[in-house]
């Protein structure tokens, strides 16, 4: 399916990420002990690296169940209202991302309208912020394919009981 796909391509560039990462931090901290000259903007660059790999990352952690979920009050209920609640609730998680994707872009749109940048290298915020939007819409597209499994649950669970 496209959305899993998607969501595996960008968990592995979130790995890559990761690894650049961690390849910045180890150059910095020997080239400031070695040769007493740190890499200009290793912080900034960690910022912008670390928010671009949970962007990523996140679509596929939520496709994997890999989240944390409380559900140990839920499983004391019958099946078909466990349907409903996670029905319910994938509902709501979905508006709320779709907004927050939709909010972060616009965020990113004002970064450019504003020519705000980072201070000490003088990189522009919004490709990061882009990618961070990308990354909850892709979630949102994850979210849905959960919501539309759980109404199919429902149905599926409502039509054998009247069945029955």
């Amino acid at each position: 399916m496209f959305v899993t796909k998607l969501s595996r391509l960008l968990d592995k560039a979130a790995g890559w990420i990761m690894v650049a990462v961690m390849l910045l931090v180890v150059s910095n901290v020997l080239l400031r002990t070695i040769f007493g000259s740190p890499i200009l903007g290793t912080y900034e660059y960690v910022g912008f690296l670390t928010a671009t790999f949970i962007g990523l990352a996140i679509a596929y952690c939520a496709l994997q169940n890999f989240h944390i979920a409380v559900g140990f009050i839920l499983e004391k209920f019958p099946p078909q209202i466990q349907g409903i609640v996670e029905i319910f609730t994938g509902t709501i998680s979905l508006l709320f991302l779709a907004l927050s994707s939709w909010h972060i872009a616009d965020f990113a749109g004002s970064m450019i309208a504003s020519g705000e940048v980072s201070p000490t290298t003088r990189t522009p915020f919004y490709p990061f912020i882009y990618v961070v939007a990308f990354g909850f819409l892709v979630l949102c597209l994850v979210v849905f394919l959960k919501l539309i499994e759980s109404i199919r649950k429902v149905v599926t669970e409502w039509t054998q009981s009247l069945q029955a």
